[in-house]
């Protein structure tokens, strides 16, 4: 008979003590008595394997005990179920196999080694010599095909297609410290940029996995929606200077648990840690790594904790962009980088950061933080994607620099050929530049790979605008608002669709929903002092606060007033306005493309042919 186990088994934020028969969820003993805690004790001795009905109605109702088996042991498990907060839909613990039994499913924690735990050889142990011969003469002979079965993968495992895209969900808080969710959210959006590196391997950027967070569904409708073959999952705690993460990986058409696994770390360990994890994940699913990616995946450098924390609640701030003070964002990011000056992510962050508020600030102040940031992420490495990104940010909408743009994003592209972001910035390149199609292409890549974000969907919906393909541009809108109703900026470029397809009342009627019925745009021309009002208080505006100059002369271009466009579209280019690229392709500024000022403008530009 097996000796019990005396030791706890820690899984999710429960822990397991056999020898006291006891179930507590951090730290706190859950009233849980008789048959539940027996059925999640012989659950627990076996993990990830198939507890048959049978076998618990032999251990826990003796042939002499008179009671409807079925409906006591359903309602055992229902209530051992509720002590967990699991569900027979969507199970995180406990997955009942239709007409067998019951599985274990998430990572345990205090296990004792596999092969101490295999029946297979506490088997041999006891049968010795004896029993090893009668093993291996069957195997040796291949009775009955035994060696084949024993020594190959079945045909069912080798003939299942490889994983060739996953997502990785958000990771669950255990620490018992709501404040700590910065920290979870940041290790999944770590685990996320890792695996994206991987060339062969197609994974969901971080907006569209985050909003499972704390939702229950089925993983296979979950990898549906997102259009992967696998999902991974897990948990991370953290305690002072320690972490632990524990995840698995699941096959989403199959729903079958390919690999599960925990770690613990020190945090100043922490890159290496999530090297670790991907690494393992991507053996398992049998991706083929690069020489490249197998030693940026086998080699990190220690990091200090403050650093790793400020670089976090900074990602965390910059991640819910535009909803939040990016101030925030780059006051943390700058404690990073300051406490750790090799830090490279978090200066690649920062420069994120940055280009996030040159929209909001006078690019010359702006624009040259930007480029500082990323040119140190790069010099300290220059593998890292969201470094290649920013410089090339800078380079197109500050220095317009065409070629140097082209060359960074496509340096971040072959980092990383799983962000969305770097296609999103490629897409825009290209529709600046007039490459249409391209630009189209590029904008559904970066869709395809995080199509829950309302930033990816936007540039598409105005990639069809540039296009002049004002109809797809209204669809892809209307898509962009079921993401987010109430987005007042998808409201207005659905108004500008309209407006420019000749929409007029259909314009007029999305304008009054964003205050811009008086714009040039969607008044009528008898209301032209109106509208006269709202550009000087445009103006107005700019003197107090930051405006584009771009957007103004947009606005005047439309009212017919070139002189007034043209002087606003010289303002742009002396203060070097970032929208000043959109020059060559833009809808906008179409009234005022024939003018010489406005050519000579654009050769002033250096646009690519």
């Amino acid at each position: 008979m097996d000796k019990p186990r005396s030791h706890p088994l820690r899984f999710g934020v429960f822990e397991y003590d056999p020898a006291a028969g006891e179930l507590r969820k951090q730290g706190m003993k859950i009233k849980l008595h008789g048959q539940p805690v027996e059925i999640l004790g012989l659950l627990l001795d076996q993990p990830g394997e198939v507890v048959t009905r049978e076998e618990l109605q032999r251990k826990l109702w003796p042939a002499d005990t008179f009671v409807d088996f079925e409906h006591s042991l359903n309602a055992a498990v229902k209530r051992l179920r509720d002590a967990l907060d699991d569900s027979a839909d969507t199970p995180r613990y406990i997955e009942t196999m239709a007409r067998r039994g019951y599985r274990f499913i998430a990572p345990v924690d205090g296990l004792a080694p596999a092969a101490a735990r295999s029946p297979v050889i506490r088997w041999i142990a006891l049968g010795g010599v004896a029993a090893l011969v009668l093993l291996t003469v069957p195997i040796a002979l291949n009775v009955g095909g035994l060696r084949s079965k024993l020594l190959h993968p079945s045909a069912s495992a080798s003939t299942q297609p490889q994983i060739r895209s996953l997502a990785v969900l958000p990771l669950t808080n255990i620490s018992g410290d709501p404040e700590q969710e910065y920290f979870a959210d940041g290790m999944t959006e770590e685990l996320i940029t890792d695996l994206s590196k991987i060339k062969t391997l197609k994974v969901i950027s971080r907006t569209s996995a985050m909003q499972y967070k704390a939702v229950k569904k089925p993983l296979p409708q979950i990898a549906k929606e997102l259009g992967v073959d696998a999902v991974v999952e897990g948990s991370v705690q953290r305690v002072a200077d320690h972490v632990r993460i524990s995840a698995q990986l699941i096959r989403a058409d199959t729903d079958t648990h390919l690999w599960a696994e925990s770690y613990d770390r020190d945090l100043k360990d922490i890159l290496a840690l999530q090297n670790t994890v991907a690494r393992d994940i991507a053996n398992e699913i049998k991706v083929e790594l690069t020489p490249q990616e197998q030693l940026r995946l086998t080699t990190a450098r220690k990091v200090d904790p403050a650093a790793q924390a400020a670089y976090l609640k900074g990602r965390y701030f910059l991640n819910r962009f535009p909803d939040d003070d990016f101030v925030g964002c780059a006051r943390f990011l700058e404690e990073a980088t300051k406490i750790d000056p090799d830090y490279a992510e978090a200066h690649a962050a920062l420069a994120s950061c940055y280009g996030f508020m040159a929209w909001m600030q006078p690019p010359k102040e702006i624009f040259p933080k930007v480029k500082t940031a990323a040119l140190k992420a790069l010099e300290i490495d220059n593998g890292l994607s969201e470094g290649h990104q920013a410089l090339g940010f800078a380079m197109l909408f500050f220095d317009w620099d065409w070629k140097g743009a082209e060359r960074e994003f496509k340096q971040a592209l072959d980092e990383d050929p799983s962000s969305a972001p770097a296609h999103q910035m490629n897409s825009l390149r290209l529709l600046f530049a007039g490459h249409l199609d391209e630009g189209i292409a590029e904008a559904r890549k970066s869709v395809e790979l995080d199509p829950a974000s309302i930033n990816m969907n936007r540039v598409l919906s105005g990639s069809y605008l540039y296009a002049r393909r004002y109809d797809d541009a209204i669809v892809q809108g209307k898509a962009t608002l079921e993401l987010d109703p109430a987005n007042l900026q998808v409201k207005r470029e659905l108004a500008y669709a309209y407006a420019l397809k000749g929409s007029k009342a259909l314009a007029l009627a999305e304008a009054q929903q964003v205050g811009l019925e008086h714009s040039p745009f969607f008044a009528e021309p008898k209301s032209r002092k109106e509208m006269i009002i709202f550009l000087e208080d445009l103006k107005t505006k700019s003197a107090k606060q930051y405006v584009d100059p771009v957007v103004i002369a947009s606005e005047y271009a439309q009212l017919g007033d070139k002189e007034e466009a043209l002087k606003w579209l010289g303002k742009g280019y002396e203060i070097r306005s970032g929208s000043m690229v959109h020059l060559k392709t833009s809808p906008f500024v179409d009234p005022l493309r024939s003018d010489p000022r406005f050519q000579d403008l654009m050769r002033r530009m250096n646009f690519p042919p």
